[in-house]
């Protein structure tokens, strides 16, 4: 039965005595709270306090940590304090708020210098273990392709042509319309700047090298790693929230050989012919741009990208393709392999991949075109 609480004060001779009584509980709140704020003061600056609590008949942790903290606060300004009269049944909570936050944590200020060799330390460890992960991925898919290899009846033809489909055909549209765009971008503006010095024929150069070496084969990477590869991590990554390749694992199947390894694949076999349709693409709207704004008449921009390009240049982008394609597979199948459990987690290393993919593409594309420059490609 609830009563209503009371806390009365008396001083003597520089020492409070406290009583109290009631139900000190949380519907009590409203009462309590302004009976320890009144008792509080009456008491500041007493020599000593006893909290008498023999008449309590119910206490909870709203309660209890009201008392406590009025007998922290007189403990503070110097008080010495003694309480009585607990009963046994509330002994055991009293007794725990008196041992919460006694030391709260001191939040030292810390050296910049320190902190930031402390973050570029742990930067760098997480780069060696993603690292390792990549490696390790890349070994196990090496094991997985031997043994394919060794035993072609293990591959899984059917699953590696749908996922041909899905990254290949089905990519097609988007990787004409982006790479189109960016060929017509890049005469626009090669035509606009050369006409200045009356060198318009030289923008057939700039547009055919950059589009069959560079452009070419690294937009239709990251396209690839966006679309393609993030559509891998969340296929992986759903599958593992669900439990499905530990039910593969349980039923003897190897999960790198019945999902990754045609999944990656396809990718190989995919990139490098995205890649030549998207370089088409991206000539035939520098040669649409030149003629429209340049007044280059197409057979005219024709004779001088024979002229300009060698088959170097288109070997150069396609030799790219298969090892981006490579990337792409790997670091999408990794990190589908390490969602958790959560929604949450998918969508970290959903986004995780992507970033990946393409950070790691244009490293690589990088990486070959100071090899390329060093062979005289």
């Amino acid at each position: 039965m609830s009563v209503a609480p009371k806390l009365t004060t008396d001083l003597i001779d520089g020492r409070a005595q406290m009583y109290a009584a009631g139900s000190w509980t949380a519907s009590q709140v409203s009462a309590l709270e302004p009976a320890v704020e009144a008792a509080t003061r009456t008491a500041s600056g007493a020599r000593a306090l006893q909290l008498d609590m023999s008449a309590v008949n119910e206490i909870d942790t709203i309660g209890a940590w009201l008392l406590e903290r009025m007998i922290r606060h007189a403990r503070q300004a110097g008080s010495e304090i003694k309480t009585v009269g607990i009963s046994e049944r509330f002994a055991g909570l009293i007794e725990e708020l008196r041992s919460a936050n006694l030391n709260p944590p001191v939040y030292e200020k810390q050296n910049p210098l320190l902190l930031k060799l402390y973050q570029i330390g742990q930067s760098t460890v997480s780069s060696l273990q993603e690292l390792l992960i990549f490696i390790d991925m890349l070994g196990r898919l090496g094991t997985v392709l031997a043994r394919v290899i060794l035993h072609p009846r293990r591959l899984r033809l059917t699953s590696t042509i749908y996922q041909l489909h899905k990254v290949g055909w089905q990519a097609v549209p988007i990787i004409v319309l982006i790479t189109f765009l960016i060929g017509a971008i890049i005469a626009q503006q090669g035509i606009f700047h050369f006409r200045k010095f009356g060198a318009d024929a030289y923008v057939v150069d700039m547009v055919g090298i950059l589009v069959l070496r560079e452009i070419g084969v690294l937009i239709v990477a990251i396209m690839v790693a966006g679309r393609s590869g993030s559509a891998y991590t969340a296929e992986l990554g759903s599958m593992k929230m669900r439990e499905e390749i530990d039910a593969l694992t349980t039923m003897g199947l190897d999960p790198l050989e019945v999902l990754i390894l045609p999944r990656v694949i396809a990718l190989i076999i995919a990139l490098p012919i995205l890649t030549f349709i998207g370089s088409i693409a991206a000539l035939y709207g520098g040669g649409l741009i030149s003629w429209l704004y340049g007044d280059m008449m197409p057979a005219t921009f024709i004779a001088r990208l024979h002229e300009a390009v060698s088959v170097t240049h288109f070997e150069v982008g396609l030799i790219k393709a298969p090892f981006m394609a490579l990337v792409i597979g790997i670091v999408a199948s990794s990190e589908g392999l390490r969602v958790k459990g959560s929604a949450e987690s998918l969508g970290r290393q959903t986004t995780t991949s992507v970033v990946k993919s393409i950070f790691l593409v244009i490293v690589l594309d990088g990486l070959f075109a100071v090899f390329f420059a060093s062979i005289g490609m």
